[in-house]
């Protein structure tokens, strides 16, 4: 019997159990790639999403159901201990866990609320549906917390790996739609924004697809459970000025920079935390700055703590989707299902 073909609750026995998975998160950027990958392996997929969902909640249920294929899709809110384990787990039985939760916005309360609580009802509810592995799908930024959502995640990373269960920690650097948010003005004839000389941070982005697959090998290989795993894709690590220059040399045209003095930051934030002390609306756009400093200034690389600086060769590599070739695709094809939503700077 195929995947897509199996109804709401199915009988379970013991040799199903093993294959039984249960996805929150489900309906993010690399959480739809989890599932379809999960799928494709033979596992019998749950996934737990709101009822709308994507970007500026645009999504409703038929069309996630068609998203996430060959799962078996529960809707209900997984902030909500009760919905979580009444509307998607229902008393039946699993064997993991997979968490796919980040905050959309990375807002102060939406960090606290999705990076850690959500998170941490998501393992309560898997342990008491028998579960015996976790994997979370975390940032590689944790290194350096600075930030809430960071906070947040180290809090409940800690959590995780006191909690019994194995588990698997999977820290990525930068996926490749982080990067692709000024694709479509470069190719309109805008300048290409950097801060500094566009040397300041680098990564080694990762394509949706390398990183489902990492994370799903991570139910399957021993030597990735029970410990936090750095990711990052094929190749060197690429600078924001590389990333430019390979965009102009992919249209074919000179580079057209525009730099932007990372100081601009150090005027912004004050000001906003100001005003957030004034107006609490504001508190968010100042944690917003600090991303946007966070990511201007911060490599997203493993960070060696003798040294306290990033380590590109120790940056593990996965995959074989290179950037490039994304650009290339995103160049003739547009950036549809690469939306940033709340989190585009430029």
């Amino acid at each position: 019997m195929s995947i897509s073909s199996i109804q709401a609750h199915p009988p379970v026995s013991d040799s199903q159990y093993s294959r039984r998975v249960f996805v929150v998160g489900a309906t993010g950027y690399i959480g739809k790639y989890v599932v379809r990958e999960l799928v494709a392996r033979g596992y019998h997929v749950v996934s737990f999403a709101r009822s709308r969902s994507g970007v500026n909640a645009s999504t409703a249920e038929e069309q996630t159901r068609q998203e996430l294929k060959g799962s078996e899709v529960r809707f209900g809110d997984v902030c909500n201990p009760d919905s979580l384990r009444g509307e998607g787990l229902r008393g039946e039985r699993f064997d993991a866990v997979v968490s796919c939760l980040t905050s959309r916005s990375g807002g102060v309360k939406d960090s606290w609320n999705i990076d850690y609580q959500a998170s941490r009802n998501a393992l309560d509810a898997g342990m008491e549906a028998g579960i015996s592995k976790f994997v979370l799908l975390s940032a590689i930024c944790v290194q350096k917390p600075m930030l809430e959502f960071q906070r947040a995640k180290l809090k409940f990373e800690k959590e995780l790996a006191e909690s019994g269960v194995s588990y698997s920690i999977v820290r990525p650097t930068a996926f490749f739609k982080s990067i692709a948010g000024q694709v479509e003005a470069v190719k309109n004839g805008k300048p290409y924004k950097m801060f500094g000389n566009g040397e300041l941070t680098a990564c080694k982005p990762i394509s949706e697809a390398d990183l489902a697959r990492f994370i799903v090998d991570c139910l399957e290989d021993p030597d990735k459970q029970n410990k936090i795993l750095p990711v990052g894709g094929p190749g060197k690590a690429i600078t924001n000025l590389e990333q430019a220059r390979m965009l102009f040399e992919l249209l074919g045209r000179e580079p057209k920079l525009q730099r932007i003095p990372i100081q601009i930051f150090d005027v912004i934030i004050p000001i906003l935390v100001l005003l957030s002390r004034l107006f609490p609306s504001f508190e968010d756009k100042a944690e917003l700055a600090r991303i946007g400093k966070y990511y201007s200034s911060e490599s997203m690389l493993l960070l060696n703590p003798e040294t306290g600086k990033y380590d590109a060769d120790a940056t593990p590599s996965y995959g074989s989707d290179t950037l490039r070739d994304f650009y290339r695709r995103v160049l003739n094809e547009g950036l549809a299902g690469q939306e940033l939503g709340e989190h585009s700077l430029f």
